[in-house]
Formats: C-alpha cells, sequence, structure tokens
C-alpha cells in the first residue's frame, strides 16, 4: 500500500525585529551659496544600499538625504536650497533562529528638523525606524489518500488554506515629459520637488498583472527671470502598464505593494532652446505576492481489517487568509498658522504622510489611530519673507471591519493618501480635506494534524482469533461508525449493510450488530 502525500506550499512569519536610530550632523553652506536668513522647510529620503546577514545580527547600511530649502536677503533671488547626506551603518539584533534567511527591511523617516547654527551652518536631526521580518516559506507535506487494496480504510476532511504561488520582488519604470505652461518661466535650477504615488489599482490577468496609478509632481525653480525669482509647477502624471508574472492568474489574490525606488528630474531645452522641458524618470519597486486560495482533502484517519496500520501524525501550523480589502475613509480638519508666521497670499504645494501609532484588535475590527501629517508650503503676504511653509497633524481614529478574524489572526496594515485637496479660508486658517487608504490583510494561525508516513505490520493473530465473530453492540456517548468499525476489524459498509443503515449517523442507545471480517493477509 502506499501514502499519497502532496505538497502545501505555505509562508508565516518566523520572526520580527525592530530598531530606531537618530542621525545628527552639522552642515556647512558652500561657498556658492548665500548666507541664512531663514530656514523655510526641508525634506528628506531614506536609502539603503546594503543589508547583510551575520550570524544573529543585521547590518544595515544606508544614507539619509535631505534637501533644505532656505531664505537670502544678500541675494537677488532671495530662494535657495542646500542639499545633503548622512550616512549610517547600523546593527540589527536578530533571533538565532532566523541567522541566515533573507530578511524584509522596510523604514521610515519618521522625523527630521534643520536648525541654523549660523548663517553659514545649519544642523540637521532625524528619527529613522526600520523594522525587520523574517518570512519562512515552506513545503507541507501531508498525506491525502491511501492507494492499496480494497480493505484499506480512510477518511479525509476538506480544509481551505492559502497556498503563496508567487513571493518576489521586480521593478516598473515609468518615464514621462512635463513641458512648461507659456505662462511659466525658464529654469534656471530646481531648488525643491516632491513626487509621489497615488490612486494604484492592480489587476490579475493570465501570467501578468497590470498596473495604474497617478503621479503627484511638484517643482520649485529658480527662475532665469529677474523680475520672478522662482517659480513653480503641479501636475498629475497617469501611468500605467502590464508586468510579467509567470503562474498568476484572475482568481488568485493578489498582495503588491509599491514604493518609489528612486527618481530622477533633469531639465532640457526645448525645440526653442530653452530650458522648460522637464525630463521625468522614476523606478517603482514592487514586492509582489500571489495567493491562491485551495480547498483540499488531508487525510484524517486509515486502518484495514487485515492489517495493523499505525499512522505517523505531527502538528502542522500555517497562516490562512482570512480578509485583503481597501477601505477609504474622509478625513477633514482645519490647520492655523503659528504667531510668528506671515499671513497666506496663495498656497503651493501641500503634501501628507499616514503615520499610525496604534492597532487595536476588537472582536471583528481592528481601531486605527494616528495623524496625517501635513506639509504646506505657501506665499506670504510679507514681501521680507516671499515663501514660507506650514506644518500640522490630524489626528483620526478609523473603524476597519474584518469579519472572521479571531484573538490569533495577525495583520498588516499599509495606509496611504488617494486624494488631498487643500483651501485657504482666509490669510490665517487652511481646511484640510483627505481620503485615506487602509490596505489591510489579515491571516489567521492554523494548527492541523496531519499524516506524514504509515507504518504496517500484520495482525496479532492471536488477538484477532480471541475476539467474538459476532457481537451485539450499544452506542455509546461520542461513537461514531468509523471508530467502531476500527475497533471490531470490520468497515463502516459492512456495518451499514448487516444494519440496514441507510446513512451512517448513529446516536447514543442504537443497538448494532457488528461481524468481525477476517480477511487474507494482504
Amino acid at each position: 500500500m502506499e501514502l499519497i502525500k502532496k505538497n502545501i506550499h505555505m509562508n508565516k512569519i518566523k520572526c520580527k525585529s525592530a530598531l530606531q536610530l537618530t542621525l545628527d550632523d552639522d552642515f556647512n553652506v558652500p561657498d556658492i551659496k548665500p548666507d541664512i536668513d531663514r530656514i523655510i522647510t526641508q525634506q528628506g529620503e531614506v536609502k539603503i544600499s546594503e543589508i547583510k546577514s551575520m550570524n544573529e545580527k543585521l547590518l544595515v547600511k544606508g544614507e539619509l538625504s535631505f534637501n533644505v530649502l532656505y531664505f537670502s536677503e544678500e541675494d537677488a533671488r532671495p530662494i535657495h536650497n542646500i542639499a545633503g547626506e548622512i550616512p549610517f551603518d547600523e546593527i540589527i539584533n536578530m533571533e538565532l533562529t532566523c541567522a541566515g534567511d533573507n530578511p524584509i527591511v522596510k523604514w521610515e523617516l519618521e522625523d527630521l528638523n534643520t536648525g541654523l547654527i549660523n548663517s553659514r551652518k545649519l544642523s540637521v536631526k532625524s528619527v529613522i525606524s526600520l523594522n525587520v521580518v523574517v518570512e519562512e516559506l515552506y513545503d507541507e507535506e501531508t498525506g491525502v489518500m491511501v492507494e492499496g487494496p480494497e480493505d484499506i480504510q480512510y477518511i479525509s476532511k476538506s480544509i481551505e488554506i492559502t497556498d503563496i504561488s508567487i513571493d518576489k520582488n521586480d521593478t516598473f519604470r515609468i518615464k514621462d515629459e512635463i513641458m512648461l505652461p507659456t505662462n511659466k518661466g525658464n529654469v534656471l535650477s530646481v531648488l525643491y520637488d516632491s513626487i509621489s504615488l497615488s490612486n494604484m489599482e492592480v489587476r490579475l490577468l493570465e501570467d501578468k498583472f497590470t498596473i495604474k496609478g497617478d503621479l503627484p509632481v511638484f517643482i520649485l525653480y529658480a527662475c532665469e527671470s529677474e523680475e520672478r525669482p522662482f517659480e513653480y509647477y503641479e501636475t498629475d502624471l497617469s501611468f500605467g502598464g502590464t508586468v510579467d508574472c509567470n503562474g498568476c492568474n484572475e482568481d488568485m489574490v493578489e498582495d503588491i505593494t509599491f514604493r518609489i525606488l528612486s527618481k530622477n528630474i533633469e531639465i532640457k531645452p526645448d525645440t526653442d532652446g530653452e530650458d522648460r522641458l522637464v525630463d521625468l524618470e522614476v523606478i517603482l519597486e514592487m514586492a509582489i505576492k500571489v495567493y491562491e486560495m485551495q480547498d483540499t482533502e488531508i487525510l484524517c484517519d486509515v486502518y484495514s481489517p487485515c492489517k495493523d496500520i499505525s499512522p505517523i501524525m505531527r502538528e502542522a501550523t500555517y497562516e490562512n487568509l482570512v480578509v485583503k480589502n481597501n477601505s477609504k475613509y474622509r478625513v477633514a480638519d482645519r490647520i492655523r498658522l503659528g504667531d510668528n508666521q506671515p499671513s497666506i497670499l496663495q498656497i503651493c504645494h501641500s503634501e501628507a504622510a499616514i503615520k499610525i501609532d496604534d492597532v487595536i484588535p476588537n472582536d471583528t475590527e481592528l481601531q486605527v489611530e494616528g495623524i496625517i501629517d501635513m506639509n504646506i508650503l505657501y506665499i506670504s503676504e510679507d514681501d521680507s519673507r516671499p515663501l514660507s511653509s506650514l506644518k500640522g497633524a490630524i489626528p483620526f481614529t478609523q473603524l476597519v471591519e474584518v469579519k472572521g478574524m479571531n484573538s490569533s489572526s495577525s495583520f498588516d496594515i499599509r495606509p496611504s493618501i488617494d486624494q488631498l485637496s487643500v483651501m485657504m479660508l482666509d490669510g490665517q486658517e487652511i481646511e484640510v480635506k483627505a481620503v485615506m487608504n487602509l490596505n489591510t490583510i489579515v491571516f489567521d494561525r492554523i494548527t492541523e494534524s496531519i499524516i506524514t508516513d504509515i507504518e504496517v505490520a500484520d495482525l496479532d493473530l492471536d488477538k484477532l482469533q480471541a475476539m467474538p465473530g459476532i457481537i451485539g453492540y450499544v452506542v455509546k456517548k461520542n461513537d461514531s461508525l468509523w471508530n467502531i468499525a476500527k475497533k471490531y476489524y470490520t468497515t463502516v459498509d459492512t456495518i451499514m449493510e448487516i444494519n440496514n443503515m441507510e446513512d451512517s449517523n448513529i446516536k447514543e442507545g442504537d443497538k448494532l450488530i457488528i461481524m468481525k471480517k477476517v480477511e487474507p493477509a494482504i
């Protein structure tokens, strides 16, 4: 006889680790730049260059790239910028069981502050969080049936499993050009830029998937015109495309996340030779996971009336997909200027980042608490401070409904901003309206007893012959025909036939005739 087995491709989180690091450095103003009178705003980006496992530790190398926008009174062009990098080299302690595995490292710029030491020197301070997850992909081999003589009896049950069919990383390149409108001046140099992702959509097809979304693009630049020393331009670029993904199809469940890996903005001359063409290249990093939901029959028990069969059992633990959904929520609030800030004349640009502070499970709901961190760039009414910025935080609490979740479930929430609207109410107050997207995926941790092998031996003939050939049996509590047949070396079909039963349902107190089934050796 032969135990037929099936491989189930499973995925589970093996271990996690986290580290928060602080970067602090001072930078001198380059000689070609004028003195700093006032810092307007700053932006930063974390770039990871190397991830290396070493025994129970993980080496992470990278840098914080920053750009500081400032105002200078001594130059005909009042707005300038300083860009730089702060390298870091950090060790993250890992569990011994995860040594040598390939980790997934996610990072987030928690905070970035710049301060003026003097007119030729500034300080840059930042807080970066590094989160490491090690996932284990493995094949769980389980018995699904037994092939052999007709008197081999086995019983199985159906379980729903989530088979991870695809787990890989890929990139997607976006190239586009922006021609500045005729009412905008020629570009002398780019001082500040912002590129983000919004309204991302994914659709699985046969051996590929399509993506589409928007790239909100903002540039602030020094203008060639002396009458207008700086200009800005903002637009949305739509993009889309197809990515090869062998093994996927429309019936599967995708979990694909996107991140801007790199971006490059280059100013090129137009057909008239004027610097008015913005050449844009963005590379998206895609973490691709595709799941297939399967109903699989697994073997629960096996025996034979004429052989002593012992199933070898063990506990198998795996994660099963409970739900994946995108929940959209509208958030609105107002932000007022501080006492020492100039009044608003016109809003140039607004940026928003969602920071989740806590996720509280509550029965079939997840309570998500956090803030929307706002940074607004505006033209002021004060000619001595023509450009200024306003920062603010909008708190939120949202409930995400997750049917089927329990206390052992694991979850991951990835927030994003789909729509952002900022309107000036007056010179002192701004109204912010945002559509927030909480992409939620929940897994259940399930443990099943599986049969990995069987041991076959000859029956104890003395014990078998000592048993009566036919007995009367009164059904006890929790009895089943399967257990009764197994105990008395017969089959469920034989018991049903002798007792003229239409189905295998029995209840406590029922009386059955059991006839021992003696067969020749297999």
